[in-house]
């Protein structure tokens, strides 16, 4: 009989997935990354509460159109990480956007459970 088994993720491929995820606007995979309870705390916004309002932030309220991530570095364990990088892309009303940013990360039961994001200047 075979027995169960979790794949423990660490946080570095959470990350990962996550900005590729947001790249290619796969809103409905955020939950393969973030927990039901996770919270978003992102500069210019309340945080963001519960998978649900995340989706939504990311559906309709982000001021990106399209873009992409360039992660620097990211730093990990299982139950944490930190990275820092490049955003580059365009808003909703045709803007470019260059933004530097830098991402810490809390992780519980191989889901992020907790995200902050830093920008370098009053940004997107």
């Amino acid at each position: 009989m075979a027995t169960p088994t979790t794949v423990i993720r660490s946080a570095e491929s959470l990350v990962t997935q996550l900005f590729s995820i947001i790249d290619a606007a796969r809103w409905d995979d955020l939950g393969r990354v973030f927990a039901e309870d996770c919270v978003y705390d992102r500069p210019g916004y309340e945080p963001l509460r519960g998978l649900r309002r995340i989706e939504r932030f990311y559906r309709m309220e982000r001021v990106v159109a399209a873009g992409r991530h360039q992660v620097l570095h990211i730093v990990s364990d299982l139950e944490a990480a930190a990275c820092w990088g490049r955003f580059t892309g365009t808003s909703r009303t045709g803007d470019c956007l260059d933004e530097q940013f830098a991402d810490t990360y809390t992780v519980r039961d191989g889901r992020i459970v907790g995200r902050r994001t830093y920008f370098y200047r009053p940004a997107i």
